[in-house]
């Protein structure tokens, strides 16, 4: 029966096919979403083809008739350019004008669409790829004029980029609007401002220059959301500034003239707060907000603090026959919380075996709620269960993190491994590993609470994603292949407080890791309670 427990965590679901959603919570599916446009373009590109042909034959046509108009020799006493002309009005005409050859030709368009379209992202995605560019924003401190730019560099300061794209790809002004528009339906104003101000300086440079991109999002639009975002945040001056702007354009806009006087009206009796500065909205109601970016905007440099002796690299056999012709490269990063790095813990080879197998089977990660699981913002990717039978590469990790380790991974012991691949700014907020509720799921499993993590980095990024230790105010960057390892618990059981961790948000790179979560149950003798009930 404890086997069954072991399942209920999440592994029961993973067996039943994904659904096509949540593009933007794995970099996996933004890839596989590139390869339909990919085909959509296929499409575009043939129904261009034979458009391009059907005009250049109404080209020729047109050439020819008014040729025959414009030349004073081609008259109609000439029996036979009388017989054309009668034949052309009898004949070509009317099967030129009911053609059904560009309706053939749309349809077809329309076709391959309709054959993509399961596969395509939803408005839900588009909001979430959206919400990915605000963190990254926030947690990152980034300009959003230079997003906008695409340079990923923080605002108002001089430090490099923390990022340089090899193709740099500025953002349309529909494209701002858009993110603007999805902070200003929620109320969020400090988001909201900060982007509907580049997108109507965007706009304005090209205002009267149509551009199928921006037909969605006009300049008006954004002058309007925009005003309306200030009035919220108790500007209202600039709210009054800007709706005058909308009305350059749209004078007769009714509603827009009766927020005029609305806010002439305000001004007048003193309701302006121009000077209050808006405050960022904490959504998760993050405690720890500050220190978890501080420690992601590191990323992964530490702080020049002296270096306990104990820390240090060394080959580690742990006891184990399996590690005695290639022993462990550990890393001691830390004694409190005990942290500890595996160098070159899986081959390249092995991870993409790792990351095949799963590829398939991922769906969006969930997160405990009391005795519930759900989907929640504050984690962003997909995640597959694996089990030791589903490849001997499976089989082998699971016996070498036994032997760096030296618990007892064997069902019910363990969970089965979770790989997990992040999105579009994919994170996962600060969070303890262990439950800190005996109402949590893991309780359910009959097998003690996580006494113990694996987690091992199965790709390489190139900006962003380091796993930040909020309370040991550390971080560790994503090493390729790497294995990190660290107690959720103290010798007595209680939860150590000090692993609280979180995965920074992926500012670029696709990042892929496995987690290999052990319980309490079977450890009894690997891992002994101390003499000291405090330890």
């Amino acid at each position: 029966m404890r086997a069954v427990g072991v399942l209920g965590l999440g592994a029961l679901l993973a067996w039943l096919p994904p659904v096509p959603a949540d593009t933007f919570s794995a970099l996996r599916s933004v890839r596989q979403a590139r390869g339909v446009e990919g085909r959509l373009l296929r499409r575009l590109r043939a129904y261009l083809r034979e458009e391009s042909a059907r005009l250049r034959r109404l080209g020729r046509f047109y050439e020819k008739v008014r040729a025959l108009h414009q030349d004073p020799g081609a008259s109609v006493d000439n029996p036979l350019l009388a017989f054309s002309l009668i034949k052309r009005l009898s004949s070509d005409w009317p099967r030129l004008v009911h053609s059904d050859e560009a309706a053939e030709n749309t349809r077809a368009l329309h076709d391959g669409f309709e054959e993509v379209q399961q596969e395509l992202p939803g408005a839900e995605d588009l909001e979430g790829a959206a919400r990915a560019l605000m963190r990254l924003q926030d947690v990152y401190g980034l300009s959003v004029k230079g997003m906008a730019n695409g340079v990923f560099q923080p605002a108002g300061t001089g430090r490099p980029p923390l990022y340089s794209p090899g193709l740099r790809v500025a953002l349309s002004a529909d494209d701002c609007f858009h993110v603007g528009k999805v902070a200003y339906d929620t109320g969020d104003y400090y988001h909201s401002i900060a982007w509907l101000e580049e997108a109507v300086s965007r706009f304005r440079l090209s205002y009267g220059s149509w551009n199928p991109e921006e037909e969605r999002g006009s300049l008006e639009d954004a002058l309007d959301h925009l005003a309306f975002s200030y009035f919220m945040a108790g500007n209202i001056s600039h709210a009054l500034t800007l709706s005058r702007e909308f009305l350059h354009y749209d004078p007769s806009n009714q509603r827009v003239t009766r927020n005029v006087a609305k806010y002439k009206k305000l001004l007048a009796s003193g309701g302006d707060r121009m000077g209050s500065p808006l405050r960022r909205p904490n959504a998760t109601r993050l405690q720890s907000r500050d220190a978890y970016e501080e420690l992601c905007q590191s990323l992964g440099a530490q702080p020049a603090t002296e270096q306990p002796p104990r820390l240090g690299c060394s080959y580690e056999t742990n006891g184990s026959p399996y590690l005695l012709l290639q022993p462990a490269k550990k890393e001691t990063l830390r004694l409190q919380p005990y942290i500890a790095l595996y160098h070159d813990f899986i081959s390249d080879a092995e991870a993409e075996t790792i990351k095949g197998l799963a590829g398939p089977w991922l769906q969006r990660s969930v997160v405990a709620s009391g005795e519930k699981q759900q989907k929640a913002e504050y984690r962003i990717s997909k995640s597959a269960w694996l089990k030791d039978t589903a490849d001997p590469v499976v089989r082998a990790l699971e016996l070498r993190m036994a032997a760096v380790t030296g618990l007892d991974l064997r069902p019910p012991y363990a969970e089965y491994l979770q790989v997990v691949n992040y999105g579009l700014g994919g994170h996962y907020e600060p969070h303890f590993d262990h439950a800190t509720s005996r109402k949590s799921p893991l309780y359910r499993m009959k097998s003690g609470n996580r006494i113990a993590t694996v987690m091992i980095y199965l790709s390489a990024v190139e900006a962003g994603g380091s796993t930040a230790f909020i309370y040991a105010n550390f971080s560790v960057p994503v090493v390729k292949n790497a294995a990190l390892f660290w107690w959720n618990l103290r010798r007595n059981g209680d939860g150590d407080g000090d692993t609280l961790h979180a995965g920074c948000p992926v500012l670029a790179g696709d990042k892929w890791v496995a987690n290999k979560w052990i319980h309490e149950h079977g450890q009894e003798f690997r891992r002994p309670c101390s003499r000291d009930p405090r330890d």
